[in-house]
This record gives C-alpha cells, sequence and structure tokens, in this order.
C-alpha cells in the first residue's frame, strides 16, 4: 500500500519542480540572449578597429583595449609573437619549439576557451527538456496509482470518482511537455549561434595566423624597423584588413 503521508505531496512536488525548470529555462535564455548579444557588438566593433590598424603593434593596442572573444584570441596571439607567453623559468626550453606552432596550437586553445564559455549554460537547458517530460509522466503516473488505491479502498468506480483525481494527475505531464519545449528550442538556437561564432572564430584566427607569418612573427615589420635605423620615418601603411 503507498505511503499515505508521502502520496499526496507527490504530485505538487513535481509540479513545482517543473515550474522552477521554467524559470531556470527563462531565465538561462535572457542570460545567454544578452551574453551573444554583447559578444557580437564586441567583435564586430574590434574587427572594425582591427583591420583599420596599420601595423601590427597598432593592432595590438586594439587588442589590449578591447573586450570580446576575437580580441581575447588576438591578445593570445599577441603572447606568442612577443614571447610574453613564455615564464622566465622555461623560456629556454620553449623557444625550442617553433613559434609559428606555438602561435597555432595558443590560438587553438584561446578559440576553446572561449567557446567553453560561451556555451555555459546549455547543458542546463539540454537536460531540462529531456528530463521535464519524463518528470511530468513520473507525476501522472503516480497521481493514477493514487486515485486507482482511493478506488479500490472505496470501492466506488463512477466517472465522477475516477476523472477527477486522473484528470488532474494529467496535468503533471501536460506542464512537462509544456516546460521541455521551450527549453529545447532555445537550447537549439544558442547552440546554432555558438557553432556560428565558433566559425567566425576560426576565421579570425586563420587571418591572424597569416599576418603573423607575413610580418614572420614579429610585432614591428622589418620595413619600420629598416626605416627608424636610417632616421627615415616609416612610411604610411594601408590598414592591415586592405
Amino acid at each position: 500500500m503507498m505511503n499515505s503521508s508521502i502520496t499526496p505531496m507527490i504530485v505538487p512536488a513535481v509540479l513545482w519542480t517543473l515550474i522552477a525548470f521554467s524559470v531556470v529555462t527563462w531565465a538561462v535564455l535572457l542570460i545567454k540572449g544578452l551574453q551573444f548579444a554583447r559578444n557580437r557588438t564586441e567583435n564586430k566593433r574590434f574587427r572594425k578597429a582591427f583591420w583599420e590598424a596599420r601595423s601590427l603593434e597598432e593592432g595590438e593596442s586594439v587588442a589590449e583595449q578591447r573586450p570580446g572573444t576575437m580580441a581575447s584570441i588576438a591578445r593570445a596571439g599577441f603572447a606568442v609573437i612577443t614571447g610574453s607567453d613564455i615564464s622566465p623559468d622555461n623560456r629556454e626550453l620553449a623557444q625550442r619549439i617553433n613559434r609559428s606552432d606555438r602561435l597555432e596550437r595558443s590560438l587553438r586553445q584561446q578559440i576553446q576557451r572561449e567557446r567553453r564559455s560561451l556555451e555555459g549554460g546549455l547543458a542546463i537547458l539540454a537536460s531540462i527538456g529531456s528530463t521535464s517530460p519524463f518528470i511530468g509522466l513520473f507525476g501522472t503516473v503516480w497521481g493514477i496509482m493514487e486515485a486507482l488505491v482511493t478506488i479500490g479502498e472505496t470501492g466506488e468506480a463512477g466517472l465522477d470518482t475516477v476523472a477527477g483525481p486522473i484528470g488532474h494527475a494529467l496535468i503533471a505531464t501536460g506542464v512537462g511537455i509544456a516546460v521541455a519545449v521551450p527549453a529545447v528550442l532555445v537550447y537549439n538556437y544558442f547552440t546554432r549561434r555558438l557553432k556560428l561564432n565558433v566559425s567566425l572564430m576560426d576565421d579570425f584566427a586563420h587571418d591572424f595566423y597569416s599576418l603573423a607569418q607575413q610580418n614572420e612573427f614579429h610585432v614591428r615589420s622589418s620595413v619600420d624597423t629598416g626605416h627608424a635605423a636610417h632616421g627615415n620615418p616609416a612610411p604610411r601603411h594601408q590598414p592591415m584588413g586592405a
């Protein structure tokens, strides 16, 4: 026989759990929406300022002053180019690693770090979307069991006796589905946005690597150094993105 002290608490507990899941879903939607929107704006402003820079030095200054995922990738790349990514204790050993290989690895690692930051909270949405229908179904099954036990104890099997408790129990399944659908939709939306952001970060990392390769993995180009050595002003550069 079912525990009479626990049984009346099961269905309400299931409903409150589902309501809490719904609140979490909409909170994640708001937080992640603001995060992706802010990151999009920051990256757009950074790309414009970075590719208008006339040298890698100026590009480094832009990266240091700007927020956003792409600025973080650029800072990681400049750390390799300037050698600041190597601690003094490991400098002799790390210098044996080709700088281009270090740069490629550093850019890849930074992309993964930024990806983990952007996908934070999506696992919660996936869990809510996949478990809510089953939690609601559990509440329904328990409610039906309670109704059947009551019918067996009282001996009354009329429609008015059966329909009320079972109809009340079915509410849990409906609420579970209502909670799961938005969670799945929000998860799919932000997963698509995440893939788009990772693709853009990959494109920027490839462009940054090519730019560093053209400058022989040095912040100051040989042209500027030669002009400075002869006391002549450096020629006016076109923007790096030109």
